[in-house]
C-alpha cells in the first residue's frame, strides 16, 4: 500500500464568483473547486483543510490548503496539472510536502489582510471588483487615530457579526496601518486570527471615522462595549485580500511565510 502524503496548497483566488472558501450547499466555494479538481487528478476523494475561511467576494493572494494523497506526484509538479482543471479564477501558486500533523488553522500564524478603498469623485470600473468606492472625502489622519486603538490584545466582540461559532473573542492585532497613494486607500492589518467579519467591520469603523461621523478616540468604548452594535457598518467584500499568512516555527518564536 503507497504510504500517505500531506501536501499544501498555496491558493490564489478571484473570489467574485463564488460563496467564500468554504463548501456550502447552496453554491460553488474555492474549496469545492479544489476538492473536485485534486480528485480527478488523484483519482482519490480529496477534502482540503483551508488555512482562512474567506468570505463569499473575498479575494486571497495566498490562502493554504492541505490534503493527503497517495498520489505519487512530485508535489512541486502539482501545480501544472492543478491548474490545467481549474477555473481561470483560481490558481494554485505553490506546492509542498509538509509534517503529517500540520493542520493550517491550528498552528499558530499571523494573517495579514488588507482592505481597499477608492475614495474618488467617480467609480472606476477596471477597480470596480478589487475595491469599495467611497465619493465621501475621507480623512486618513483621523482613519489612523481611531486604528491606533485596535492594535494590540482585545476583546473584538463588537467587530464579529452574529454566526460566529468562536470560542472566545479575544484577538491580536499586531499591525494596524492606513495608507494612501493617489485616489486609492488600503487598509492592512495583521493579526493571530481574525472573527467572522472582523476585518470588513474594522474597514466600516474606519471610514466611519475619517468621514467625521465617529471620534477617533470613541473607539475606546466601541471596544469595551462587547457588542456589535457599538461598531460601523460591515464594509463590502469586495474590497478584502488576504495577503499573507505566517506560522512560527516549531523550534523558536519566528515567523516564516510558507510551512516547511
Amino acid at each position: 500500500m503507497e504510504a500517505r502524503r500531506r501536501i499544501c496548497l498555496t491558493v490564489a483566488y478571484d473570489g467574485t464568483a463564488y460563496c467564500g472558501w468554504q463548501v456550502q450547499k447552496n453554491g460553488n466555494t474555492i474549496e469545492s473547486e479544489l476538492n473536485r479538481a485534486l480528485s480527478e487528478l488523484t483519482g482519490e476523494k480529496i477534502q482540503v483543510i483551508g488555512a482562512s475561511r474567506t468570505d463569499a467576494g473575498v479575494h486571497g493572494l495566498c490562502n493554504l490548503a492541505v490534503f493527503d494523497t497517495c498520489f505519487r506526484i512530485p508535489a512541486e509538479k502539482l501545480p501544472y496539472a492543478l491548474n490545467q482543471r481549474l477555473p481561470e479564477d483560481i490558481r494554485v501558486r505553490e506546492s509542498k510536502e509538509v509534517a503529517p500533523d500540520f493542520h493550517p488553522r491550528r498552528c499558530r500564524s499571523r494573517k495579514t489582510y488588507e482592505y481597499h478603498i477608492l475614495n474618488a469623485p467617480f467609480s472606476n470600473p477596471v477597480k470596480r471588483l478589487y475595491s469599495y468606492f467611497t465619493y465621501a472625502p475621507l480623512d486618513v489622519e483621523k482613519m489612523r487615530q481611531a486604528a491606533a486603538y485596535l492594535v494590540g490584545e482585545h476583546d473584538f466582540a463588537s467587530f464579529c457579526s452574529a454566526g460566529s461559532q468562536a470560542e472566545t473573542t479575544v484577538r491580536t492585532i499586531y499591525d494596524l496601518t492606513v495608507e494612501k497613494s493617489g485616489d486609492e486607500i488600503v487598509i492592512r492589518v495583521t493579526g493571530s486570527g481574525f472573527l467572522y467579519n472582523m476585518v470588513r467591520i474594522i474597514a466600516g469603523t474606519l471610514m466611519e471615522a475619517g468621514r467625521g461621523r465617529m471620534a477617533s478616540e470613541k473607539m475606546e468604548e466601541v471596544l469595551a462595549a462587547g457588542n456589535r452594535t457599538a461598531a460601523g457598518p460591515t464594509a463590502p467584500a469586495c474590497g478584502l485580500i488576504l495577503t499573507e499568512i505566517c506560522y512560527e516555527r516549531q523550534e523558536n518564536s519566528d515567523f516564516f511565510t510558507n510551512p516547511a
